[in-house]
């Protein structure tokens, strides 16, 4: 029987998150110059230096984006002006023009803008998507085959092509001529069409250059509209669409996306365009009947910002895209009708429900895989490539991401369509280039594309093990064991007595934030946790506090999907964001808790042991072992600690027959079918350390992590 010893006697040190922590480097005396120019806090002026931004010209720019003196896009695109042509041409002729857009929510934008402004414009123009489920991401020769079919004479491809070498060459074996609108990473070989707009082959310095697929296809619709002379009543629905597309895609927010994004963001709660005043009343409260009045969701229209978007209408666009019909997003998009619009976003909703339930199966499924089958080589392998037969391609891409903020990973994830073809997403850490790993592994894939970040591909199934060993290869020669851990990035640190409402206020000046224009992340050294709560699915409510000149200041943060860190130590650094809590008609500032760590004396204290987790026995002595059994995502397990030998071991067991054996103060373990097979595995990564906490909060044994 256990004999615990009382809380105070023998405090228990938390599992913490296995990050790593960069702090920029701090210049107070360039953040007080810049903050004097500005009129901004040196905090703030920080926040701009870690952006690259010192002068004051600099700051100017970015603090107001209308203020710079754009390029042309005709002089920055080669092919644009020969692109407007042959728009042009077309429309004046009336020849039949076709769009060959894509499933996500950056290809259906571009889409939808596309057909509204070519329509407006006079053209006849039609589009087609690829079925995600049957033909996979890009145009293909049937699409190419039907528009010949239906009369077309110009396709124009959107959010794709790039990559597509052999439909565009049939399609001008077909006498079609053919635009290609894309920013996706530019091939070995481009294909064979009359133009190509894609801001990857224009000057890295560029203002252009970070155009999503929405961005190109907004400056095409544009220029046309110029060339044309009429843009009256064309710009806002298509900048509206432009910033929708741009956040959703993680577009990076520099450049003329800033500018045309902060121009967006104001205009997107008051959009004449149906579809949009939909998404965001659906998005913002629970699903109305067709033909219900619509108001605006949001407290004041005037705060939406990017994570609006990001996090509540983007996603209802994309679960359309993975696991549902484009033509609902389309139809959405480009209806004058209000009814019509509702209906499409209530089904947007809906799908989007499922996507969730759908995403949650998964990632159990592939956590439970993963750590049955790869996680004793994961260090050594550098890269997880998983595969399993009926999971829904459409959300694979986002448990590939769950997956990589869980093993800190590249993560190529794949399902079979059939016995002989495996697809693909894949999703990579900061110092892994996606589309560089799959060019590298070119001759044993099918199709594949993508960017730094990430990308999605198909292969033969036969190649699977030596496409696994490839990615192997590739990931040895670009990473380093101390970069598979979660990097994050910090901005400045903040006391709680310099966090109020006008240092929110300030911050307004850097948005919108987003990909390369990151939320500003403070840290705060040794605060207080003095109440902490689960709520929700898995969520960690904290109240901190922190003791400046013998005052006491505190404020709530919220740890999203942070039950496994429960509860958290009572000291500790940390690392949040600020967030506005609009609740009763009061405004609150409140933290979204992003990383922690034990405060500095503590880890010198504790840097003197092993820094592996460790357990201490309270029983009173008997020769058998203690024993139980326990659930751990959801497998079952066995566990014991023989304490009949010297020193004690604890050994959990699977229900394939593997042990994992540990020892108190040992950095390295065993795992195998017997002592005599056994591998050793470092015990300090995060899935052996996950199990043995669970192991031991089982067997009722104090237990500490370092």
């Amino acid at each position: 029987m256990l004999n615990r010893p009382s809380p105070e006697l023998s405090p228990p040190l938390r599992r913490l998150p296995d990050q790593r922590w960069h702090i920029y480097l701090q210049k107070p005396e360039l953040a007080e110059k810049l903050a004097l120019a500005t009129n901004l806090s040196p905090i703030i002026s920080q926040l701009l230096i870690n952006r690259g931004i010192e002068t004051l010209e600099q700051a100017q720019a970015f603090l107001n984006p209308e203020s710079l003196n754009l390029p042309s896009p005709l002089v920055e695109f080669p092919d644009l002006a020969l692109s407007v042509e042959l728009l042009q041409d077309a429309i004046a002729n009336q020849t039949k023009i076709a769009i060959c857009g894509d499933y996500d929510a950056d290809g259906m934008t571009s889409t939808a803008l596309l057909w509204r402004s070519l329509r407006s414009l006079g053209a006849q123009v039609d589009y087609a998507i690829p079925s995600r489920m049957h033909e996979g991401y890009g145009i293909n020769q049937r699409i190419v085959e039907e528009f010949k079919n239906e009369g077309v004479e110009l396709i124009l491809t959107v959010d794709n092509g790039i990559s597509a070498f052999e439909p565009i060459a049939r399609a001008r074996e077909l006498g079609l001529k053919v635009i290609i609108t894309d920013h996706h990473d530019i091939p070995q070989k481009l294909p064979p069409a009359n133009a190509i707009l894609n801001p990857k082959l224009i000057a890295e310095s560029s203002p252009y250059r970070g155009v999503a697929g929405v961005g190109v296809a907004y400056i095409l619709a544009v220029s046309l509209a110029q060339q044309l002379g009429n843009t009256k009543g064309l710009i806002q629905p298509m900048l509206a669409l432009f910033t929708l597309g741009t956040i959703a895609d993680l577009a990076p927010l520099t450049g003329v996306n800033r500018r045309w994004v902060k121009r967006g963001l104001k205009l997107l709660p008051k959009s004449q365009l149906p579809g949009v005043q939909a998404l965001i009343q659906i998005a913002g409260v629970q699903a109305q009947g067709a033909g219900e009045k619509l108001s605006s969701p949001i407290p004041n229209p005037k705060t939406l910002k990017p994570e609006d978007i990001g996090f509540r209408l983007g996603p209802r666009i994309n679960a359309i895209g993975r696991i549902g019909d484009p033509q609902t997003v389309i139809e959405l998009l480009t209806t004058d009708d209000l009814g019509i619009a509702l209906a499409r976003a209530i089904q947007c909703e809906q799908v989007n429900t499922t996507r969730q339930q759908l995403c949650e199966q998964i990632e159990q499924e592939a956590i439970a895989f993963v750590e049955a089958q790869f996680i004793t080589s994961l260090q050594q392998d550098r890269v997880l490539v998983v595969v399993q037969p009926d999971w829904h391609h459409g959300v694979i891409g986002i448990v590939a991401s769950r997956l990589v903020e869980r093993y800190g990973v590249p993560v190529f994830i794949g399902t079979y369509e059939n016995d002989a073809q495996i697809r693909g997403s894949a999703r990579g850490i900061p110092e892994f280039h996606v589309f560089e790993a799959l060019e590298y592994c070119h001759d044993l894939l099918g199709k594949f594309g993508g960017h730094k970040a990430a990308g999605g591909f198909s292969f033969p199934a036969d190649n699977l093990q030596e496409l696994r060993s490839r990615l192997c290869e590739f990931a040895n020669q670009c990473l380093e064991p101390q970069h598979l851990k979660p990097l994050l990035q910090i901005d400045a640190e903040a006391n709680f007595h310099q966090i109020n409402q006008e240092l929110y206020q300030q911050l307004d000046a850097l948005h919108p934030c987003g990909i390369d224009n990151p939320d500003p992340v403070f840290w705060t050294s040794n605060v207080k946790v003095i109440e902490q709560k689960i709520v929700g699915k898995g969520h960690i409510k904290i109240t901190f506090s922190q003791n400046i000149s013998q005052q006491e200041y505190v404020i709530k943060a919220i740890a999203w999907r942070w039950r496994d860190y429960y509860p958290l130590p009572r000291q500790l650094d940390i690392a949040y964001k600020l967030r506005e809590n609009n609740f009763n008609g009061k405004t609150t500032l409140e933290m979204e808790l992003i990383g922690v760590r034990l405060p500095k004396g503590e880890l010198q204290e504790e840097s003197k042991q092993s820094p592996v987790p460790q357990f201490r026995l309270f029983y009173t002595p008997t020769p058998k072992p203690l024993r139980t059994s326990f659930n751990y995502q959801q497998r079952q397990y066995t566990c014991a600690i023989y304490q009949n030998i010297s020193p004690p071991e604890l050994r959990i067991k699977n229900s394939e027959g593997k042990v994992l054996m540990m020892q108190p103060g040992s950095k390295i373990g065993l795992l195998g079918t017997s002592r005599e097979d056994a591998l050793e595995i470092d015990l300090s990564l995060p899935p052996y350390d996950h199990i043995i906490q669970a192991a031991l909060q089982a067997l009722s044994v104090m237990s500490t992590e370092l």
